[in-house]
C-alpha cells in the first residue's frame, strides 16, 4: 500500500501534466473531431503501457468515438471468464472555446479546467493505474477492460449497447465518475427525459387575435399538470427546464416547446409518469399536443450485492487511513445500465473535487495519489 502512495505521490508532476493535455483538447458531446482528437491522445498513451494487451476504437456516427483498452491477456491472467471494468467517458458539457472563459490552472489545493472533474482527470487515473500494475509487476485476478464513451453526457444513446455487452462480461465494475465531496455513490436515481411541443395557430395580435389559438398559452396550461406529477416522498421528480416559443412581439404564437426532466428510484414510477404524460389533452383543442422522449436511464439501486462491495471498499480505504464513505444521489450515468443487469458496482470513484458542470468545475490535487492508491489496491485484489 505505502509502496504503491508513494509510486503515485512521484509521478504527480507527470500525471498532472497529462490530466492538463487532456482538458486542453476540447471534446464537447456530438463534437466529432474533438472526440477523434481525445481519443488519439488516450490510445497514444496507453500503447506505451506494458500490460495494455489490446486497444479498440469504435466509431458513433454524429457522436465521435468509444475507446476499449482490454489489459492483461491471457498468457498473464488465469481467469479469462470475466473481466472487471472500468467505466467512463470522454465527452464534456462544455462548447468549444469554453477554455478561454475558464483557464485549466492550478490555485493551491485546486486544479480547474474544463471538464476536469467530470471526468478527464479520473480518465487519466485509468490509464495511471495500469502504468502502475505495470511498473510493479502486479497482476489482478481478472483481466481489466476500460471503457470511454464519447456521449454519456447526452444521454448515451450510442454508447449505451457497448456499456452493457461489456458489463455482462464483467463480475464487477468501478465507475470512475466525479466523487460527491469523496464519497463513491452506491445508489442513483433514474432518468427520462421529453420534449412536450405545442403547435396552435398564428394570427395577427393587434388585428385579429381571436383567429389565432396560443401554443405559449396552452404549454402553460400544461405545465402546472406535468409538475404535479412528482412525488417527491418517495423521490420521484419531474421538472420543467426550458421553454421556447413564438416567433414575434405582435403574433399569436403557433409553436411552443418545454423540455421535461423525470428522476426516480423505481422503474414503476418511471411507468407512471410515461403513461401520464402520454394521456396529456390540450385545454384548447385547436392546439395539438406532441410528445416526444422516452425513459433513459433506470435507477441504480443499492443492492445487497453493492454493499458488500463497498464495505469491502470501505476497508481498504480505512486501512490507509483514507475518508471515503458513501452516498446516493440523484443524477444518472452509465453506471445505471450496469446496475440494471444486475453486475455488482461502485460508481463515484473519482478524484475528490467539486462544481462538475461549471465554469469552476475543479479537482484536489491532494486527493490524486490517494485515490489512484485506493482503487489499485481495488484492482489487485
Amino acid at each position: 500500500m505505502n509502496e504503491l502512495l508513494n509510486y503515485f505521490q512521484n509521478r504527480q508532476s507527470e500525471i498532472i501534466k497529462s490530466i492538463h493535455e487532456t482538458v486542453e483538447i476540447e471534446s464537447p458531446s456530438s463534437d466529432v473531431a474533438g472526440s477523434k482528437n481525445i481519443v488519439d491522445w488516450f490510445e497514444t498513451q496507453a500503447k506505451t503501457i506494458p500490460c495494455v494487451a489490446n486497444i479498440e476504437r469504435i466509431f458513433a456516427e454524429n457522436y465521435g468515438e468509444h475507446l476499449i483498452i482490454r489489459a492483461f491477456n491471457q498468457s498473464q491472467i488465469a481467469n479469462q471468464k470475466s473481466q472487471i471494468l472500468l467505466l467512463g467517458h470522454t465527452d464534456t458539457v462544455h462548447p468549444r472555446d469554453t477554455k478561454l472563459k475558464n483557464p485549466t490552472r492550478i490555485d493551491g489545493d485546486k486544479f480547474y479546467g474544463c471538464g476536469i472533474f467530470d471526468m478527464k482527470a479520473n480518465a487519466v487515473l485509468m490509464l495511471e493505474i495500469l502504468r502502475a500494475f505495470s511498473e510493479f509487476n502486479l497482476k489482478p485476478k481478472n483481466p481489466i477492460t476500460i471503457l470511454l464513451s464519447c456521449d454519456e453526457e447526452i444521454g448515451s444513446h450510442s454508447g449505451r449497447e457497448i456499456v452493457e455487452r461489456e458489463a455482462l462480461k464483467s463480475e464487477f465494475c468501478y465507475v470512475l465518475e466525479p466523487s460527491a465531496h469523496g464519497k463513491c455513490k452506491t445508489g442513483r436515481k433514474g432518468t427520462s427525459n421529453y420534449t412536450l411541443k405545442t403547435h396552435g395557430l398564428p394570427a395577427h395580435a393587434g388585428l385579429e387575435p381571436e383567429k389565432g389559438a396560443s401554443a405559449i398559452l396552452e404549454i402553460s396550461r400544461q405545465i402546472p399538470q406535468i409538475q404535479d406529477l412528482s412525488a417527491a416522498e418517495i423521490g420521484t421528480t419531474v421538472n420543467i427546464c426550458t421553454i421556447n416559443g413564438g416567433t414575434a412581439s405582435n403574433v399569436i404564437p403557433a409553436e411552443a416547446e418545454c423540455s421535461i426532466d423525470v428522476r426516480f428510484t423505481k422503474m414503476s414510477e418511471a411507468e407512471r409518469i410515461d403513461a401520464e404524460l402520454k394521456t396529456l389533452d390540450s385545454v384548447d383543442n385547436r392546439v395539438k399536443l406532441e410528445l416526444l422522449g422516452e425513459i433513459n436511464r433506470p435507477p441504480m439501486e443499492r443492492t445487497e450485492a453493492v454493499i458488500k462491495l463497498y464495505e469491502h471498499a470501505q476497508n481498504v480505504a480505512d486501512s490507509m487511513s483514507y475518508s471515503f464513505g458513501e452516498t446516493q444521489v440523484g443524477g444518472a450515468s452509465d453506471g445505471n445500465f450496469v446496475g440494471a443487469l444486475g453486475i455488482p458496482l461502485l460508481d463515484g470513484l473519482g478524484i475528490a473535487g467539486d462544481n462538475a458542470h461549471r465554469l469552476d468545475e475543479f479537482i484536489y490535487v491532494s486527493d490524486i495519489a490517494k485515490r489512484a492508491t485506493l482503487i489499485a489496491k481495488l484492482l489487485s485484489e
